[in-house]
């Protein structure tokens, strides 16, 4: 077996024109289509126009080209079946026996923000897939690329032995088929938006590899970090890393928690979070005096942990930041003479994010959650406070200052593992409670935390009080105020332990579950 006949239509033409004069030197026939057949022929390589092969003109705006029996049973043609083998001597057929196409720019066409319907429809590729797949099932005989970065492999087998082994086939085989299916899933997903039918009967998605990571949660665990095709701007996957040691897993679901907390407000804000959970949450009037709050609030969990902010960090706020050990610092930019400070610590990981949007009005994404032989899928949580939402159950109504810091926690408890308590008062939080089996027992851990500074401070609840207990034991520390979605059996236990201790206690309506 050797090459002999190369089938090329690309639409990225990276590379495409090297490639093909070296094929063409190794005696490789180049048959060609459109564009890219000009291109070739501009550039001086050899080529053979499409409707030379079939004898039948490129129709309907280049819809028509390749699907038709004399390209198809080339490329489907098994080499060592005899009646294959004379069907195409019968009817003068020849075999194709490397097959190059990139597809349509379906990704890149539906990325545009004004992009037409008709227009994405029209990206849809027919005849590139429908050449890739048969290339690719009958591999055994055909070399089939999708990847131009594979361009120099094959051309290196090619000169050696005429062919490509079957190994290599193998490989090109599997990877137009992720490529194939990745580029079904987005057209599925993109028509499933677009009909409205976010959550399918069969739910298709890919992602793109960025990069291995060392290993996942712990050493023995492999993983790899991923993109979603369309990632938007301001995520961890299209951060730019400045400085510092390649992410980790652990590092990456941090950062990314982090960075959801912060998001939340549009005021200068920073987020310290250690294992998914923030331990500091501060606001201020400069990014400088929210980072001073962020670590007060908890000056012993943040060591070792990932620091968020929403503004740009300064020189003010890097001295600080550089003081302690920290895995990551990530914010919309950093200064150069933040940036001059931090560098000097070889291993922390700096990440510019670029703009960061607050998450008032942003659109739900879906979350994906695998499990053991499946995954359950939800929109994302982006629901936003207003001012109908809040009820005051008490007999006290909370002052001014007390619904500033009862919102401000309220930002904050959304993303904390269930059962969640926060407490905060000065645009702080000075107490986290997470993850604890009951509620009383994460508002224990954060009136333990917080100390005198519980005092006066206000207290966030993820979900209802399934009783009076949690009440009574902030009222024992001086809570002042409560805020609270409402909505268990047993209430007015819970309004009448507020009312007793004199605790303004607003319902929302809404939890916040976060697992």
């Amino acid at each position: 077996m050797s090459i002999k006949r190369a089938l090329v239509s690309v639409s990225d033409k990276t590379g495409i024109v090297e490639f093909c004069r070296e094929l063409s030197q190794l005696g490789v026939e180049i048959i060609s289509t459109g564009g890219t057949k000009n291109l070739l022929a501009q550039e001086g390589v050899p080529v053979i126009g499409i409707s030379d092969v079939t004898g039948f003109p490129e129709i309907m705006d280049g819809r028509v080209k390749t699907l038709h029996p004399a390209v198809h049973s080339g490329l489907l043609a098994v080499r060592d079946n005899e009646e294959h083998t004379r069907q195409m001597q019968e009817l003068g057929l020849d075999y194709i026996d490397l097959v190059v196409v990139n597809l349509y720019p379906f990704q890149e066409t539906i990325a545009k923000p004004d992009v037409a319907y008709e227009d994405a429809i029209e990206n849809i590729d027919i005849g590139g897939p429908t050449m890739l797949r048969s290339a690719a099932k009958n591999h055994a005989f055909v070399s089939v690329v999708v990847d131009s970065s594979d361009y120099g492999k094959v051309i290196e087998e090619v000169r050696e032995s005429a062919d490509t082994t079957l190994d290599t086939r193998k490989k090109l085989a599997a990877k137009v088929f992720r490529h194939t299916a990745a580029y079904d899933a987005l057209i599925a997903d993109y028509l499933a938006k677009q009909t409205g039918d976010p959550l399918p009967e069969r739910y298709t998605v890919t992602y793109e590899k960025i990069q291995d990571l060392r290993y996942g949660e712990n050493p023995h665990q492999a993983a790899a970090f991923y993109r979603a095709p369309l990632a938007p701007a301001g995520t961890l996957t299209t951060a730019e890393q400045l400085h510092g040691k390649e992410l980790s897993y652990n590092n990456i679901n941090d950062a990314n928690a982090a960075l959801q907390i912060v998001k939340e407000f549009s005021e200068p804000a920073v987020v310290a979070v250690k294992h998914m959970n923030p331990c500091g949450v501060g606001v201020g009037t400069t990014i400088a005096e929210a980072y001073t709050k962020a670590y007060s609030a908890d000056p012993v969990s943040i060591f070792g942990g990932i620091v968020a902010a929403n503004r740009i960090i300064d020189a003010e706020t890097a001295q600080p930041l550089s003081e302690i050990f920290l895995e990551i610092v990530l914010a919309p930019d950093f200064t150069p003479e933040a940036l001059e400070i931090l560098t000097k610590k070889k291993n922390i990981r700096l990440l510019k994010m670029g703009e960061l949007t607050s998450a008032e009005g942003r659109a739900a994404a879906h979350v994906v959650t695998s499990i053991e032989g499946g995954m359950v899928v939800q929109e994302s949580d982006v629901h936003s406070l207003g001012e109908s939402d809040l009820k005051v159950v008490t007999k006290r109504q909370p002052t001014e200052d007390e619904l500033k810091q009862l919102l401000f926690g309220w930002k904050v408890v959304k993303h904390v593992k269930s059962n969640a308590i926060v407490l905060a008062a000065d645009d702080m939080t000075v107490g986290v409670g997470a993850g604890q089996m009951n509620r009383v027992g994460s508002a224990k851990i954060a009136l333990e935390q917080a100390g005198d500074k519980a005092q006066g401070a206000i207290l966030a609840s993820d979900a209802f009080f399934p009783m009076g207990d949690t009440v009574e034991l902030a009222a024992k520390h001086g809570i002042q105020a409560i805020i609270q979605p409402g909505g268990s059996i047993k209430d007015e236990e819970s309004i009448r332990a507020a009312d007793e201790a004199g605790i303004a206690m607003i319902f929302t309506g809404v939890r916040h579950f976060k697992h």
